[in-house]
């Protein structure tokens, strides 16, 4: 089997479906598909379930919300594929989508993640995603949200793959694991793609695999809300905790130190500090109940560190350029 394709799913009933059939539509055929059931309350579990007399489909019912990265753990431990491919229920795949990101991964054994060119559903000649990327602020952020999605035509490396359309290289999550469930949704999959970076594994974008996305759908947060506030207090000091070795925090205490107080103000300022403070008391209590899950410091990875510390500085030039000149910062 080439691939496992692991659709998360909680009350996709508009979209799920027509999610699914798109995958189904793929001139790759070569798959398993598992669709994870969160807890669903509409009718697409209800559709879920009418796909499981299909060859090569698999349900998981867990009757709750388990998180993201617990879901598609799931799917990843019944994997036996040489790719494990992760698709959100509000995205739509191009017929060639699996064949281009499948092609893309065989050309190279050092790629660990292939990321889609993720489009606006209802605005398709905007982007909604070429890649994630983290800055020496600490901020984790989208390439290319809501610019024209032909500027992103040649394939490049990436600081990270969005979880919500993109391959992984099946060893090497066996090597440096799966996602971590401490990040219950949001950012997990940068700390994933974070870890295969500092590891000597690559990123790539994959603009020739096409896929449209509502986005954020099933949680409504297209920006933020209450619950997108709490996992991004969480997971936004997790995040460099994690994936940078002491020295590299030390190094860049003050910018990270910076970017923490500004989206503090952010967020308080916008209705959402309640949430924002409580998901930052869960991410102390992880670090106090020593579950952060670091990987040890390895000397021979050191060039790999010393290019993600270089990466955050300069991403600092996009992120700069989209906050004050494309979507300025709104802070009141």
């Amino acid at each position: 089997m080439k691939a496992t394709i692991i659709i998360p799913n909680i009350n996709g009933k508009g979209w799920l479906k027509d999610s699914i059939e798109s995958v189904y539509a793929q001139t790759e055929q070569d798959f398993h598909l598992i669709v994870v059931d969160n807890g669903s309350t509409d009718e697409s579990l209800e559709q879920a379930r009418s796909y499981c007399g299909r060859p090569n489909f698999t349900l998981i019912e867990n009757g709750k919300n388990t998180g993201f990265s617990h879901a598609v753990n799931q799917g990843i431990a019944l994997a036996g594929s040489e790719y494990v491919v992760l698709f959100n229920n509000d995205a739509f795949a191009e017929p060639d989508w699996l064949e281009q990101l499948i092609r893309t991964a065989d050309r190279d054994e050092r790629i660990f993640a292939v990321q889609s060119l993720m489009i606006r559903h209802f605005e398709r000649e905007l982007a909604d995603d070429a890649g994630d990327y983290v800055t020496w602020m600490g901020f984790a952020c989208k390439t290319g949200d809501g610019r024209l999605a032909s500027r992103y035509a040649k394939q490049k490396r990436i600081f990270s793959a969005c979880g919500g359309a993109a391959l992984y290289r099946k060893r090497i999550l066996d090597e440096i694991g799966v996602f971590d469930e401490n990040f219950f949704a949001y950012f997990e999959d940068v700390d994933l793609s974070w870890r295969a970076n500092n590891a000597g594994y690559k990123c790539v974008l994959c603009p020739a695999a096409r896929c449209y996305h509502i986005c954020g759908a099933s949680t409504g947060a297209v920006r933020y809300n209450a619950f997108k506030s709490r996992q991004s207090g969480r997971n936004s000091i997790l995040l460099p905790l994690k994936n940078e070795p002491a020295l590299m925090l030390l190094v860049n205490a003050l910018p990270l130190l910076a970017g923490y107080l500004l989206k503090c103000y952010k967020f308080h300022k916008q209705g959402f500090g309640e949430a924002w403070d409580a998901g930052m008391r869960e991410a102390f209590a992880i670090l106090r109940e020593g579950k952060l899950g670091k990987r040890p410091f390895r000397l021979r990875d050191l060039p790999h560190y010393l290019r993600m510390e270089v990466w955050m500085i300069w991403n600092m030039v996009p992120y700069l350029w989209y906050r004050l000149v494309i979507v300025p910062l709104k802070l009141k």
